[in-house]
């Protein structure tokens, strides 16, 4: 299957030999006094983060974590959440990131499945921390300050100040006042693993995936290109800086001069690498706090932000916002939108409350760091709405038969399979599914999709019956596991129904075990004390049997036109 290539763009890309911590490292020199974090009124500077960083990394060292450690970040978007990650990573460490909103269980499993070493954290969410403490071992557990982005009540804060008062806890405030200016970093191999970023959700279902250094700094040289439309190299200095693809011209997004706001997690694999493409292009990142359209339109405004993402249900509830006020955000020239397609219509609607703004779809998945398609966002590009996109440089991708082996035509909807540097090392600690989906240096994605003839790609149905609400991933087999565990379950089938903008919520289709006297709302209860809240379980519905093939399968198809033929509503 042939390749497609942006005009302009090299159909080969450089890819310096470097370390994640590198990418801090030149910023710091590049864009010294540029502001690299804003948080509410409180900012810190490229040479700021850089010189926390270090103090954070010298106090790590300290309690022993070094290159064969991992330190786990357990953090929501926050003025020091770059400190805890760059510090963690300057130590020679990896890290792993976690949902600071995980139950107990989820978090230990997580955390003793990779062995963490230590634990940076924050007030509004260390209790899980503290209530797993004996189970996890941790040499040293830091705590950061609260902010306004990511805020912590009263009795959050004063927990916090009591608990940092003995080890292994210590207050990042603390390790901020004693400066480490003759730290040495100690700078991992290319070949080391960057970070572990878990699929899935809250049960054995997810998977820890490692991504290397390589992976990480070929993702956001991809980025890079695409978005900055520039070229990762060295200087005669052996720093890492940004050289113009001047045939592509001017970006929307200019290095060292404009801004993006942040929006989605830091933790997940999008805002991980966009956060790496912005330190390299000394982008002022300034982080949104919980989202909301007014907060949202305020700092578009005050920073001119120029760059932003996210999801269909958070663009169109910006659309709807500014509809009502009238209110636009003609600075924003770029807008990324990614885990459920966006329609002609929903484009259309973006657009008028971004009047300036290339608004666009883009494709990637853990396995492969994060980006594998995205629109075309140069100038005079062709957006296509309805696809995610084109292969972003040095990425190849086939479509499939589910043989796995014969490649399809363009138009023939297959398998999607991609193969390129930021395909990751696999899964760790699970040879078996490493060797089913990472195959001669190509990678299933398990999503069906299809690709036109000049190279646009698009996804047409999301692998494993996986549902997406308010943009983040529902796994329905993670909730079957819980909900078969209660022992008045004999049977039960997850599948998805829509609502509205926000995507789909799961519906439970349950049998009893005979004798079992089991409500909807007990097991609703059941799987909702266990889970995070935008994977509840919204209906149960009980039946005398679940619809199978010859073969014993469950025909999910025949449950989801069951809820279209009863019309039934949400509880």
């Amino acid at each position: 299957m042939p390749q497609y290539f942006l005009p302009g763009m090299p159909k080969a890309l450089g890819y310096p030999r470097a370390a994640t911590p590198g990418i801090l490292i030149s910023a710091a020199r590049t864009y010294r006094h540029r502001t690299a974090v804003v948080d509410g009124e409180e900012q810190l500077s490229y040479q700021e983060l850089h010189d926390n960083a270090k103090a954070t990394a010298a106090t790590l060292r300290a309690a022993g974590i070094g290159r064969d450690s991992v330190v786990g970040l357990h953090l929501p978007n926050g003025l020091h959440f770059l400190t805890a990650y760059y510090g963690a990573l300057l130590t020679g460490a990896a890290v792993t990131l976690v949902n600071p909103l995980l139950p107990k269980r989820s978090l230990v499993r997580q955390l003793r499945g990779i062995g963490v070493d230590a634990v940076i954290t924050h007030p509004a969410h260390m209790s899980t921390i503290v209530a797993a403490e004996t189970e996890l071992a941790l040499s040293l557990v830091i705590v950061v300050p609260d902010s306004w982005a990511a805020k912590a009540d009263d009795d959050q804060l004063r927990r916090a100040a009591e608990l940092t008062r003995r080890a292994p806890y210590r207050s990042l405030a603390d390790v901020l006042a004693e400066p480490a200016p003759d730290f040495i970093p100690t700078v991992p191999d290319a070949d080391q693993v960057a970070h572990y970023a878990f699929t899935g959700g809250t049960t054995g279902e997810s998977k820890a995936v490692r991504v290397l250094h390589k992976n990480l700094i070929a993702n956001i040289t991809q980025m890079t290109a695409w978005r900055l439309n520039s070229i990762v190299k060295r200087n005669v200095d052996g720093v890492l800086c940004l050289e113009p693809i001047e045939q592509l011209g001017p970006p929307y997004v200019q290095s060292g001069r404009s801004s993006a706001l942040q929006v989605s997690p830091l933790f997940h694999a999008q805002g991980l690498t966009n956060m790496g493409m912005f330190v390299l292009g000394g982008i002022t990142i300034v982080l949104s706090g919980r989202f909301s359209p007014e907060s949202f339109v305020e700092l578009a405004k005050r920073w001119g932000v120029v760059y932003c993402s996210g999801n269909p249900p958070m663009y169109l509830a910006l659309a709807a916002h500014c509809a009502k006020t009238g209110e636009t955000m003609p600075s924003i020239r770029m807008a990324v939108s990614g885990a459920a397609p966006l329609d002609s219509t929903a484009v259309d609607r973006i657009g008028k409350a971004m009047p300036n703004a290339v608004i666009g779809e883009g494709y990637g998945l853990t396995e492969a760091t994060c980006m594998v398609c995205s629109t075309p966002f140069q100038r005079g590009s062709d957006p296509k709405v309805g696809s995610v996109g084109v292969p972003v440089p040095d990425t190849e991708v086939e479509i499939r038969a589910l043989d796995g082996k014969t490649i399809l035509q363009d138009g023939e909807e297959g398998e999607l399979w991609v193969r390129g540097p930021q395909v990751t090392d696999g899964y760790s600690n699970a040879a078996e599914q490493t060797a089913a989906q990472f195959v001669d240096g190509w990678l299933c994605t398990g999503d069906i999709a299809s690709r036109s003839p000049d190279g646009y790609v698009r996804i047409h149905d999301r692998a494993k019956d996986m549902l997406i609400y308010k943009g983040y991933n529902v796994y329905p087999r993670e909730l079957e596991g819980i909900a078969a565990a209660h022992p008045g379950v004999a049977q039960v089938a997850v599948v998805g129904r829509a609502f509205g903008d926000a995507g789909e919520v799961p519906v439970a289709f349950v049998v009893l075990r005979a004798g079992a006297a089991l409500s909807s709302d007990a097991l609703i209860d059941w799987v909702a004390d266990q889970v995070l809240p935008y994977q509840k379980i919204r209906e149960v519905h009980f039946v005398d049997e679940l619809p199978t093939s010859a073969a014993g399968k469950i025909l999910k198809t025949d449950l989801r036109s069951r809820l279209d033929d009863q019309g039934l509503t949400l509880c």
